[in-house]
């Protein structure tokens, strides 16, 4: 139970959180999985520790920074002791690995040999091996980052030598689509993919999670074989920049 909200942007987060929670919780039935079988992320760029903390106290276990400023600078207003695991999950540069390898439990955004190298070194210095997903350029957009598809497999056998990681999946953003059928042929290509990769039983690629499907698309991408959705704008309002 959460306290009465008096602040209405909190009460809006109390109630986005239950319906997103549904929702997936829903999805993952249609698709044949159980309820717990598909993990709710909230996206929290741009978001005040205040409100991010009442998602944490209506349920929320995971939350993903796109920027390592904004995650240092929210880091110690951040309700960790409830259990809550923290992911960076936008565009990570090689120079700034150092500032979060201690504080997050998953890279999401893994697409270069530069950068895994990097987080597996760090990672080693303190102890540990972090879990990292590779972002997959599953349009083959020029503007984003992400592995090209057919270079997915060999990007994978080289990082997977590296010892202070632990490759446990995939991550993807489609491109922007007019249709439907367009964007759930992007989701089930990554499925494909996740599917494939897992067969091959690389040593140190595990296929644990597959991070696709934001505030838009997220019942969708579990229908396609989403283990995790991001979401962002649905369960906090659009975002406020300052």
């Amino acid at each position: 139970m959460t306290e009465k909200c008096s602040d209405p942007r909190l009460a809006s987060v109390e109630e986005n959180y239950k319906r997103i929670a549904e929702r997936v919780a829903q999805a993952a039935v249609r698709a044949g999985r159980q309820p717990q079988d598909v993990t709710l992320l909230a996206a929290t760029k741009t978001v005040a520790p205040e409100y991010i903390n009442h998602a944490i106290r209506c349920g929320l276990r995971f939350i993903g920074e796109n920027r390592v400023q904004e995650l240092l600078e929210k880091y110690d207003r951040i309700d960790f002791e409830a259990g809550v695991s923290a992911h960076m999950i936008g565009r990570l540069q090689t120079n700034k690995v150092k500032y979060i390898v201690d504080k997050v439990d998953c890279v999401q955004s893994v697409d270069s040999v530069k950068l895994a190298a990097e987080i597996s070194r760090l990672s080693e210095k303190i102890g540990r091996r972090m879990p990292v997903l590779v972002e997959v350029n599953i349009g083959e957009e020029p503007n984003k980052g992400g592995v090209l598809p057919g270079m997915l497999e060999d990007f994978l056998e080289e990082i997977a030598s590296l010892p202070g990681i632990q490759i446990d999946g995939l991550m993807a953003i489609p491109p922007i689509c007019a249709e439907k059928t367009e964007l759930c042929n992007y989701f089930s290509r990554m499925r494909q993919y996740f599917i494939d990769i897992g067969a091959k039983k690389i040593d140190n690629v595990s296929m644990n999670c597959l991070s696709m499907g934001m505030s838009s698309d997220y019942e969708d991408a579990i229908l396609c074989g989403s283990t995790m959705v991001r979401v962002g704008s649905a369960l906090f309002g659009q975002r406020i920049y300052p």
